[in-house]
């Protein structure tokens, strides 16, 4: 053979394998890419869109997951923070106040101490305080500090000249003297004064006719009376409470000491215990303090009476006091007459942070005396305290316990 024939030979050959060796490589299936990882296989496809896109979402849920669970737990800390400082804050003001309550009691300022038990001693029902700081002997000695020396002399009726109203242009004494003599427009029987002074505020009825005023009580002891129901059941205009009493669930309401209405012993149970004694008007409309008896009272023509005290101005003499008066700070109740007949009517509030606390003994005096009372005592105050006029009741103590007017088994009202 030529040359030429064996090289074509070749080519023909070169041709052939090369066919062959394509179609063997188009036959041969693709095989996966395998990573081998500690000896376990780890086969690697690749991800849809629709895989990465909910691998996304799987992740930024993770991270807001995990977002929230730092934000809860930063929030967690802050309030144990704020818990941390809030009881360092209260245990911090709970040693001011012990450390401050022990100056006030125990310090050299005696005007506190004598404040607070002489107040805690006259009510009924929070003697206990006075004895959280003193013992019996710390607080007789106290009390026996702060007293009222009362006058001892009787009333002079004779010193009530009642005079009636003058059209005349007066010059007033003092800003009370004209707030008590000119009246208001349209209503001649009584008169509203506000009363305000340091730490407290009340009310003063000013009754022209004394012959208005009536001493009533319930027509059963063994139910009392707020005085807002004393109006509506007998159609008196304004009026405060009376008497003191003891009440019990057993027996109901008994008075303090004497009681007279309409010239008739009611109730004789002796000495109230707050000195004064009895304190009424007489058929002449003259307001007395008397320390007589039930019976010597009715000889001098006593119509309408109750006891209580203590006297506050005899005569237009005031009472002396020692220290606060022993009576301390609490709603008061105070009735007195002037020179001139009108009658002076006062109920301070008290037991009301923020409005009115109350007044001693001397403050009540005071006031009484400001207004121009010649006759004048302390009634029943604390819880009792009470004053209306107007369609509504003006004044009730505050405190514990308190939710309105107190019932009542008298009260003082006025008619028209």
């Amino acid at each position: 053979m030529s040359k030429e024939e064996l090289e074509n030979i070749k080519n023909e050959l070169d041709e052939l394998m090369n066919s062959m060796k394509k179609e063997q490589e188009n036959n041969i299936p693709e095989m996966p890419k395998v990573f081998f990882d500690n000896e376990k296989p780890i086969v690697y496809k690749e991800k849809t869109e629709e895989e990465i896109k909910l691998q996304e979402e799987i992740e930024k849920e993770k991270s807001n997951n995990i977002i929230e669970q730092i934000k809860e737990k930063n929030k967690k800390n802050r309030k144990n923070k704020k818990k941390s400082k809030k009881w360092v804050f209260t245990f911090a003001t709970l040693d001011i106040i012990a450390i401050v309550c022990i100056f006030l009691m125990y310090g050299p300022i005696t005007y506190f101490r004598n404040l607070w038990v002489t107040s805690a001693m006259t009510t009924m029902t929070h003697k206990y305080l006075a004895y959280i700081f003193f013992d019996q002997e710390q607080i007789d000695e106290i009390m026996s500090n702060n007293v009222v020396i009362e006058v001892e002399d009787e009333t002079n009726q004779e010193e009530i000249e009642f005079e009636e109203e003058k059209e005349e242009v007066i010059v007033y004494s003092s800003p009370e003297e004209e707030q008590v003599l000119k009246r208001d427009e349209g209503n001649d029987v009584y008169k509203i004064i506000d009363i305000q002074g340091d730490g407290y505020k009340g009310h003063m009825l000013v009754v022209y006719d004394p012959s208005k005023i009536k001493l009533e009580k319930v027509p059963n002891m063994k139910y009392g009376r707020t005085l807002d129901q004393f109006m509506k059941n007998t159609g008196a205009v304004a009026g405060i409470n009376a008497s003191g009493f003891s009440y019990n669930s057993y027996s109901g309401y008994s008075f303090a000491g004497v009681v007279i209405i309409n010239g008739q012993i009611v109730a004789d149970n002796g000495s109230t215990g707050w000195g004064g004694g009895i304190i009424g008007f007489t058929n002449d409309n003259v307001l007395v303090l008397t320390k007589s008896s039930a019976y010597e009272a009715i000889n001098m023509g006593i119509r309408d009476a109750v006891s209580f005290g203590p006297f506050l101005i005899v005569n237009g003499v005031p009472s002396q006091f020692r220290g606060n008066g022993g009576y301390g700070i609490a709603p008061r109740t105070a009735i007195g007459q002037r020179k001139d007949g009108i009658v002076l009517m006062l109920v301070i509030d008290g037991r009301r942070p923020g409005h009115s606390l109350g007044v001693d003994m001397v403050e009540l005096t005071n006031i009484m005396l400001k207004y121009g009372a010649y006759n004048a005592s302390n009634l029943d105050g604390g819880g009792s305290s009470t004053f209306y006029a107007n369609g509504k009741i003006l004044s009730v103590a505050g405190g514990a316990g308190y939710t309105g007017d107190r019932y009542l088994p008298n009260a003082w009202l006025v008619y028209e």
